[in-house]
């Protein structure tokens, strides 16, 4: 288990879909142990594997993790209302998303990769997810409110749609230059990255002709 560096907005694997799991074998257990430690260093309550450049269809969420610990958070696993410290960490390999509710919500809603950025979203109020687990068990959750929002939310980071792209041109407005500003920064680190890279193998070759 490790902590990852979560990718930022600008860093082409957020705009990327993902492929299936093929193998549920212990990568993909030590890949999910992975999420959920960057996700709780981060302070979050969701991560999709794109936050942690893996393009494989994988996603984690932890409700107790929510603000409003009071808050309602319905949900049945396979049918069954399972506790929550029993039903949490969630995850999901190869999800299915069915939006089955009949409202649509709004509400704020942040992200890991766009740190200190906030606007609201629509959402459906209640889904439909069929899934695997790590051990390649298929379950069915349906959930609503926050929980529905998270996995949509989750499930959108898995084909290259960022919470960003949901937004109406007068809230992506209002938050453009934090946009830009974060743009430039992730620019910068990835040029950063690129030079240190090329530094290090040219140290290589020099080590390697002596």
């Amino acid at each position: 288990m490790s902590v990852r560096r979560i990718t930022k907005y600008g860093e082409d694997v957020l705009r990327a879909k993902t492929r299936p799991v093929e193998k549920f074998d212990e990568s993909l257990k030590r890949l999910a142990e992975d999420m959920l430690d960057s996700m709780y260093q981060a302070n979050g309550l969701g991560l999709a594997a794109p936050q942690v450049g893996e393009l494989l269809s994988v996603f984690v969420i932890d409700m107790r993790r929510r603000l409003n610990t009071e808050a309602p958070c319905n949900y049945t696993i396979d049918g069954v209302a399972l506790p929550m410290d029993i039903a949490m960490p969630f995850v999901a390999v190869n999800p299915k998303l069915e939006l089955i509710g009949q409202y649509i919500e709004t509400a704020e809603e942040g992200c890991l990769s766009f740190p200190g950025i906030y606007a609201p979203v629509e959402r459906v109020d209640t889904v439909r997810l069929t899934y695997f687990d790590t051990d390649g068990a298929r379950h069915v959750l349906v959930c609503d409110d926050l929980f529905a929002r998270c996995v949509q939310h989750e499930f959108d980071h898995l084909n290259g749609v960022c919470f960003v792209n949901r937004l109406s041109n007068k809230d992506l407005f209002k938050i453009e230059n934090k946009i830009k500003k974060l743009r430039r920064q992730t620019r910068d680190y990835l040029k950063e990255m690129k030079k240190e890279s090329s530094a290090n193998a040219a140290a290589g070759d020099r080590k390697d002709s002596k």
